[in-house]
Parts: C-alpha cells; structure tokens; sequence
C-alpha cells in the first residue's frame, strides 16, 4: 500500500515549492506544461488526495477557534480561556473548549474530533501524557493538513507553530533572589517530574539563583511530585525530615499543601519559613498566610495566543512564506505573607 502524502512530501521529492505543486495540481497555466505533467504524475502514482478538510477551512471560515487545555482544577487555565475568549468574541470567533485531561488519548481524540471542519485552528498547551510520551504525531498530522495550531505555556520545540509562554527560567531565578536576600539559605524546590517543559525550567531558574550566590545545591532539598498530587505522605515527611527555611513550588497547588505540611511540623510561615508558588490565582489570594506568588498572566496569554491565531487564519501569505515567532510574557512576583517583605 503506498503511504499517505500531501503537498509537502510532493514538493519535497520534486524539488519544487508547495505552491507550485498546488498550482500544477489545479493545472493552473502559471505553471508550464512539462512541472504539471510531472507533479500530477508524481500525485497519481503516489494516489494523492487532496485534503477537502484543509480546502474547506481555507475557502469558507467556520469563525470557530477550538481550545483544549490539560485541567480546569489550575485556577491558570481558566484565565487562559477567559482571554482566548474575550479576544476572539472580540474579533468575531467563537470558542469550542475541550479539556485533554492530562491523558494523550483524549488529547487526541479532541483534535480529531475538531478537526472535522468544525473550527478554523487550534490554541493549546500540552497533556502530562503527551509530553511524557514525547509524541507529537497528532499536531505534526494538523499542521500538515494546514490548519493553524498556537500552543501555549506547555509547548514542545518539535512542532512548527507560534507559541506563547511566560519568561519560566527567569522568573524562578528572581524569585529564588526575593528569599535570598531575605536572609534564606537552606531553600527547598518542589516541582514535577523533568518532562514538564515549564517546571524544568523552572527548576532551572532555581538552581542558577543558587549557583550564582554561592549557595551549595542540596538535591535532599528537590522534591519531585507526580503533577496529579493526590498522596499527600511523601511531602509530609519531606518537611519532618530536613530544615529548610524556604521553598520555590512550580505551581500554586503544591504551595498550598506543602505549607499545611509545614505547619505541622511546627514551622511558622514567614518567621522560620518562606513560601512562593508559581499561577496567583485564588488559592495563592485566600490561603493562610496568603501566598507570594509569580504571576503568569494567563489572560494575557490566551489574548496573545488568540490574536496569533486569528491572524494566521485571515492571513493570506503562502505556506512556502509562513513563519512562527514565539511570544514571551513577563512574569510578575505579587508579594504577600508568607515571605517577609
């Protein structure tokens, strides 16, 4: 059975552009006799079949844009979607929203499900599962169909598309500064496992911070948490079992949990022991003692990400001049209780 080919693969065997071959296919007279004879020869051996998906979103916009986020229990993924939305309803386009769950299948099963005709491009950040199984095959197969695909705050550089993300590295190195100059030296890391693009770098704003003020990196002090944190006993005999007078978490969650686990080993927050979480979204607002917390800005981001989109879907630039940029937000630390201001 001869394999599935697009535009692309044509293009690429025949050393030709892909408007070229689109053109020659339509037998366009812009291209000469012979180029069109050997591309829809090459097409017609090859049983090419012409994505009447992609030919659809081109010619007739649906003004859908759909949306699948990793969980609604990060208070950040629903600012992300307030943003997508506000924008897009802005400029005319509904919002299909669907959530992965953090489980590749679903994840999968969504874009299908979108990807009918449905919606004119996709916003999204990256399931647990699917950056543990570093399988992108479903956004390289959307992507190739010609559909617009923005991903944000979990992306993966294997997959051409814009993206949209927070400044993650430095904003964990400036927070680990904060308690530094507070005075702190023995500072605690909770995070994910490394797959995670955002917590390893996170991860690696806080190793730098202490490298660069000559601070030795104890790796009893890095507690690596599965990201669906339900079992509380590891984090508990974390802090029964180290002096630790300060901690980075990568997400707002882990801060929340870990500083109840704090108290019960009699730490007093901020006096013995500091706290900062990364999102500030309600939990960092209303905890005891409320949470220093890096903002990550996330209606901002789904406004940015929507606005890429959007303008890749009313672009009229042909795909051999298609670029991607990256956007980086400003992270922004919002000081409360529980470090010493």
């Amino acid at each position: 059975m001869k394999r599935k080919i697009t535009l692309k693969h044509i293009a690429r065997e025949l050393e030709v552009s892909i408007s070229t071959v689109s053109k020659a296919l339509k037998n366009s007279e812009e291209i000469s006799r012979d180029t069109k004879e050997k591309i829809q020869a090459f097409a017609k051996l090859y049983n090419y079949k012409p994505n009447n998906i992609a030919i659809s979103l081109k010619n007739k916009r649906t003004k859908n844009i759909g949306l699948i986020i990793p969980d609604i229990i990060h208070h950040f993924f629903t600012t992300v979607f307030r943003g997508v939305e506000k924008y897009a309803n802005m400029r005319g386009y509904n919002v299909i929203a669907c959530i992965s769950d953090e489980s590749f299948d679903k994840e999968v099963i969504n874009m299908e499900m979108l990807a009918n005709g449905s919606i004119d491009g996709f916003i999204m950040a990256l399931s647990a599962e699917t950056q543990l199984k570093n399988d992108f095959n479903h956004l390289k197969e959307v992507t190739e169909q010609g559909i617009p695909l923005v991903l944000f705050d979990r992306i993966t550089d294997e997959i051409n598309c814009d993206k949209v993300i927070i400044n993650d590295e430095e904003a964990a190195y400036q927070a680990v500064v904060k308690l530094i100059k507070d005075g702190r030296r023995k500072i605690a890391l909770i995070t994910t496992e490394s797959y995670f693009n955002v917590s390893e770098k996170r991860s690696q704003g806080y190793f730098r911070a202490l490298r660069e003020h000559q601070i030795a990196v104890d790796e009893n002090l890095v507690l690596r948490l599965p990201y669906q944190y339900e079992e509380e006993q590891q984090s508990a005999e974390f802090f029964a079992s180290r002096e630790i007078d300060a901690v980075l978490c990568v997400n707002e969650i882990f801060a929340i949990k870990c500083m109840r686990h704090a108290k019960k080993n009699g730490y007093s927050i901020p006096e013995d022991i500091s706290f900062i979480g990364f999102t500030d979204g309600i939990l960092s607002k209303y905890s005891t003692p409320r949470l220093t917390a890096v903002a990550q800005h996330g209606e901002k981001m789904g406004e940015v990400a929507a606005q890429l989109l959007i303008d890749k879907i009313e672009s009229e630039v042909d795909e051999e001049e298609e670029t991607f940029k990256t956007e980086i937000l400003e992270a922004t630390l919002v000081e409360r209780e529980s470090t010493i201001n």
